[in-house]
Parts: C-alpha cells; structure tokens; sequence
C-alpha cells in the first residue's frame, strides 16, 4: 500500500514539516558526494547499538541519536520516509504547533533508537534513518486522525487500485505489519537489515506522548 494523500486540510504552513523533510533530503545529498568513504563516515557518526550498551548514554552518544535520523540507507529508503513524513507530518503540527512538533518528533525518535538497542544490544550494524521518529508522527496522526480517510494506491498481482482507507485501518495495518516483521526478526540476523522494532516503539511513543503536546483544538473537517 502506498499513500498519495489524505483528507484533512492543514490550517497553518508546516514549516517544520518542510524544513525535516528538506534537512532529510540534503543529508542524503550528502551522503551521495562522500561516495566510497560512506559506510566510514556512517560508522563514525551514526548509532551502533552495541557502543551505546558499552559506553553509555554519553554526549557523543546523544548526538550520534541525532545525527542518525538524517542518514538514509538509499533511494527508496529516504523517498518513502519523505513521503510518509509529508502525507502524516502537516496535520500533526497543525495541532501541536511548530516548536513542539519539533520536540515531539525528536523525542519519538530517541525512544525508537532506545527501542532498538533493547532488542539488539550486541548489534554493530549502524541504525540509520528518520523512520522511528516518523513513526511517531503516525502514532499521533492514528489518535488525532482516526477517521480521516487515506488515498491509498494498492497493488494486487495484476490489478492497481487507487481507493481511500480509514486511517485506523491504514495504520493499523501498518503497526501489526511491523509488529509482525519485528516478531519475526528476532530469530536471525537478517533482522538488523531493517529496524522493526524502532517503528514499533517509535509509534507506541507517539501514541502514548501526542496528548501531551497537543495546543489546538479544532473542528476536523473530512
């Protein structure tokens, strides 16, 4: 399922949104200019579970948190993530308002690098990429949102279809997908490849923490 939009107009600019996705996208520019010395780089300064276990929670080590948000580990990774961010991420700062959308995101995205670490304390594999904080901006889109209707474009085998989905269902789906995926994972190493458990956190936080940030009360028009 890949969303193209959703039905519920933003009454301010989300120029925190714009400015994520644009940080995002510059970052990955970069990565591209650093060409073979990439994986040395990442190593350098995104997270490593098992550092992180062994060190502590150092300033090196926060900023590492960070930084590892804007590293994406290639085209389909930081385009979906954009994507995600863009459709989910203008509605939720329309509610809590730009600095503390800010504060939201980042925080989302620690706990999903935390949620990691729980499950793969001995992992040398760098956690890169904005999809545990962006998953908290779905959690929070899920609670505020829930009737809001989400066009989907779904493939089955041959047939394409574009159809709008309830954002409960939508999201839903998603959430146990990964819940499901993560579950799995834990039985080989191939489960490192991809950061299940980071979505997982990162959303349960965004569910848990988005009342919490929530400034403006509004009549939602669907």
């Amino acid at each position: 399922m890949i969303p193209l939009r959703d039905d519920i107009p933003s009454s301010t600019f989300p120029v925190v949104n714009y400015l994520l996705i644009a940080a995002n996208l510059a970052v990955f520019g970069f990565e591209l200019s650093l060409g073979r010395s990439l994986d040395q780089y990442i190593y350098t300064h995104a997270v490593i579970p098992a550092q992180v276990v062994s060190v502590g929670l150092t300033a090196d080590q926060f900023i590492r948190m960070t930084v590892t948000m804007f590293f994406h580990g290639g085209w389909l990774h930081v385009l979906s993530n954009m994507l995600y961010l863009w459709i989910f991420g203008d509605n939720v700062e329309d509610r809590m308002g730009h600095f503390k959308y800010l504060v939201f995101y980042l925080i989302a995205g620690y706990v999903a690098t935390f949620a990691h670490i729980f499950f793969y304390p001995t992992s040398n594999t760098p956690l890169v990429g904005a999809s545990g904080a962006i998953a908290g901006v779905l959690g929070a889109y899920l609670i505020l949102f829930p009737r809001a209707r989400i066009l989907t474009l779904i493939f089955i085998f041959i047939i394409i279809q574009v159809i709008p989905i309830p954002a409960i269902v939508f999201l839903g789906i998603w959430f146990v997908l990964q819940l499901l995926s993560g579950t799995a994972s834990l039985s080989g190493q191939a489960a490192q490849s991809v950061a299940f458990w980071a979505h997982v956190g990162g959303f349960v936080a965004g569910m848990l923490l988005v009342k919490l940030f929530v400034t403006r009360k509004v009549n939602i028009r669907y």
